[in-house]
């Protein structure tokens, strides 16, 4: 393999991601801060009946949030047990019950699991008016409680952290439609479709017929990456070249997918008045896409065997055009900002190599996470990172001058206990319970055994923390697997939101402390190590026994 194109695809990315932080960033946080609103925003705050001057609680911003999320919900489910009324139809049924149920609180939560195989499944208006309209909302929803808990943390004695309606609108009109609709057009340059072609029948070189599915692509696609939203337009997801068609557009569907997670730590440093904590934050984030795509990477050119050697790596699964080095940095940044789209296969890779995607999603999508949920993710593991500190130096915790209480901590180890709870106790119920089992491990895992255990592990990771991506193995549509991960990613994204609202909520309830000689510097590189160790030990600890069951398993023996 390639080291010297290695580096040079990793510095690319690192440098056009890094030279857009500072302005985005910037943008960001004027975006959220600014006092005047757009004519069309004001259009939709009388729409909605909102007055966009007023501040919620946490509570009252969560119940916009949960409102919100409901109706999107039921429309969307709605849209696709009713698809054969609709225009654009394609002559396609409507999905199962609980196909729809496990499709629409994918797309609400951010998640975008598909266990269907969309172009067969489902026609251009529930692609364009249910999924891609949900794969706005749910990023924005994302952003706004991001910022939330951002202002918490600046507030002073306020009691209050924004408005949700305003933080929605924003996100929408000055964030993400106008970077979607610029990405949209840079695809289109590349070779990404766009049309309402349907299916157009051709003769093969051997006399034989096929069906080429055409559709509006390249709008889907840009917003699904720039989002972190995921899924795919086709079933092959972008490995299939209507959607990813060359090296260069791997490249720019990677930078989109990086570009708001990491400008967001600049949000955060501008907001609360110190750019260093969000650089220190930022760091960290760094740290460990570095350190996981470069073991990803590893392990998949060093796979082990004939097949491998001869082809230069573990080349099963993956595109020719893209390599091992464009595939593993695409399964790198995917899994590590609950994208969850995908350009080659990770059922395939090395069994060490297919869990360093799993591991990026356990960590807690912090690498650099989600739009907005990685951003809060990484804060509230600070948090902890700030009280393990406190408890060695013996005094109260304070993060940007703000203590850390029970309350305050209690709320934190709640959020980083949800994902584990929901992961663990899926897979568990998914072997435990005889028939669920026969019906899992019968019909639905390709490779049975240790690999079988991977694969489904694989999915509640996936869905829990609103990822997914999948290990392409397991055939998720089954009754348990729909009902059971659609289950999953609402309790894996609402759950942990409400917490991280309350803690906003706790926050702005306090005044700013000024900082003394016992304070711990939270932007110097010993409170960025301390950190990084801390997501990884709260990780290593809560998962590695399961992991000895599936991927560790079969790696080593």
């Amino acid at each position: 393999m390639n080291w010297w194109f290695a580096i040079l695809s990793f510095a690319t990315v690192a440098l056009v991601v890094g030279a857009l932080v500072r302005p985005l960033g910037d943008y960001l946080a004027w975006v959220y801060t600014s006092r005047k609103d757009w004519r069309i925003e004001r259009g939709a705050y009388r729409l909605l009946g909102v007055d966009s001057r007023s501040e919620q609680t946490w509570q009252a911003y969560l119940r916009s949030v949960l409102l919100f999320s409901l109706v999107g919900l039921l429309l969307l489910y709605g849209m696709q047990r009713l698809q054969p009324l609709l225009p654009q139809a394609l002559g396609l049924p409507a999905p199962s019950e609980h196909l729809a149920f496990n499709t629409a609180a994918s797309f609400v939560g951010n998640t975008n699991w598909q266990s269907y195989a969309p172009e067969s499944t489902l026609g251009y208006a529930v692609q364009m008016a249910g999924l891609a309209v949900q794969n706005f909302t749910s990023a924005a929803v994302g952003m706004a409680v991001a910022i939330a808990l951002v202002r918490g943390l600046a507030a002073r004695r306020s009691g209050t952290i924004g408005n949700f309606w305003v933080d929605l609108v924003r996100g929408l009109v000055r964030v993400l439609l106008p970077i979607a609709f610029v990405a949209a057009l840079v695809l289109l340059v590349g070779g990404v479709v766009q049309n309402f072609a349907g299916f157009t029948e051709v003769r093969t070189l051997a006399g034989a017929t096929q069906s080429i599915p055409g559709g509006p692509v390249a709008s889907q696609e840009a917003i699904k990456l720039l989002g972190t939203n995921g899924g795919g337009f086709f079933n092959a997801n972008s490995a299939h070249p209507f959607e990813n068609p060359t090296g260069w557009t791997n490249l720019f569907e990677i930078v989109l997918m990086l570009m708001i997670p990491f400008a967001l730590t600049r949000t955060f440093g501008r907001m609360v008045g110190d750019t260093r904590q969000g650089t220190a934050v930022l760091a960290v984030m760094a740290l460990l896409f570095t350190a996981s795509f470069t073991i990803l990477l590893m392990l998949e050119a060093g796979g082990g065997g004939p097949a491998p050697q001869l082809a230069g790596g573990a080349m099963e699964g993956k595109e020719q055009r893209f390599g091992i080095i464009g595939s593993t940095l695409f399964a790198t940044t995917s899994t590590g900002t609950s994208t969850g789209a995908v350009n080659s296969m990770h059922d395939s890779y090395t069994a060490l190599g297919g869990m360093l995607p799993m591991l990026n999603m356990m960590l807690g999508e912090v690498s650099p996470g989600g739009v907005g949920s990685g951003l809060y993710g990484i804060l509230v593991l600070a948090i902890i990172a700030v009280f393990v500190a406190g408890l060695l130096i013996g005094r109260t915790p304070e993060y940007l001058g703000k203590k850390i209480g029970p309350r305050e901590i209690k709320l934190a180890s709640l959020y980083i206990l949800i994902s584990p709870t929901l992961v663990l106790a899926g897979t568990a119920l998914s072997f435990a319970i005889p028939g669920v089992r026969d019906s899992v491990t019968g019909t639905s895992i390709l490779n049975h055994g240790v690999h079988g255990t991977s694969e489904v592990l694989y999915a509640f990771t996936s869905a829990a923390n609103n990822n997914g991506s999948a290990f392409a193995g397991l055939t998720a549509s089954t009754p348990w697997l729909d009902w059971a991960l659609g289950t999953a990613i609402l309790l894996g994204r609402f759950i942990p939101i409400a917490l991280v609202l309350a803690l906003a909520g706790s926050f702005a309830r306090q005044d700013r402390i000024p900082a003394t000689a016992g304070t711990l510097p939270t932007h110097r590189p010993l409170f960025v190590g301390m950190l990084a160790s801390v997501t990884v030990l709260v990780t290593a600890l809560t998962f590695f026994p399961v992991l000895t069951l599936g991927p560790l398993a079969e790696g080593l023996r």
